[in-house]
């Protein structure tokens, strides 16, 4: 729909117009990275992790944009921590994607560790969220029904919680829409729409 340098300044004001984006800083590092900026790619991918540090695909880009800088000893220790964190939640493509790197740089994958006590008060809803960055833990509750009649309706009602498809709904798809000047109506808006949704939810991997 868009040349990459009119996704570049459009997700860099959204970015500007509220810091606290996670996935406008996300989505920016990836731009960014796909026009060869991996230094500004890093600062973006560095900056969503501050907002949400278990945003465990945030951690494959970033250790990639280091890899483009030539900074080998840096990529491992992000990849390291990103496979930790990503195993944690169980994030299977991202972590398995950053275990390839280390494996290919020479480093050593970090071991599986036994499970933690969870933080949260008693015995949990029994529903895991898998959206990257869901801070809801052992509270997040399933929705109802599928959010829409469709695949990834489906989708969502089986690996996203309630709180999270809430986040989407009511502010970030707002501030989607109206910072790119989505137009939902035609075929080229709603694709770039539905790109963002899945950015969001981390099935970004299997839409490529």
């Amino acid at each position: 729909m868009n040349n990459l340098a009119d996704q570049i300044a459009r997700f860099r004001n959204m970015a500007q117009e509220d810091p606290e984006n996670d996935l406008a800083h996300y989505r920016l590092g990836q731009f960014l990275l796909e026009d060869g900026q991996a230094e500004e790619a890093a600062k973006c991918f560095r900056r969503t992790l501050e907002i949400t540090p278990e945003f465990s695909t945030a951690f494959k880009f970033l250790g990639e944009s280091l890899l483009k800088l030539d900074r080998k000893a840096e990529a491992i220790e992000v990849f390291t921590k990103g496979w930790s964190v990503a195993d944690d939640r169980g994030d299977r493509v991202p972590r398995d994607a950053m275990a390839k790197h280390l494996e290919q740089l020479g480093a050593p994958v970090p071991k599986k560790q036994a499970a933690a006590p969870a933080d949260d008060d008693g015995p949990g809803t029994g529903f895991r969220c898998e959206r990257p960055g869901c801070m809801e833990g052992k509270r997040a509750r399933q929705l109802d029904k599928p959010p829409v009649p469709d695949a990834i309706g489906l989708r969502i009602h089986q690996e996203i919680c309630s709180a999270c498809w809430t986040l989407w709904l009511k502010d970030l798809s707002v501030k989607v829409v109206n910072e790119l000047r989505l137009d939902l109506s035609s075929e080229g808006g709603q694709g770039e729409y539905d790109k963002n949704m899945r950015e969001f939810f981390g099935f970004e991997q299997d839409a490529k």
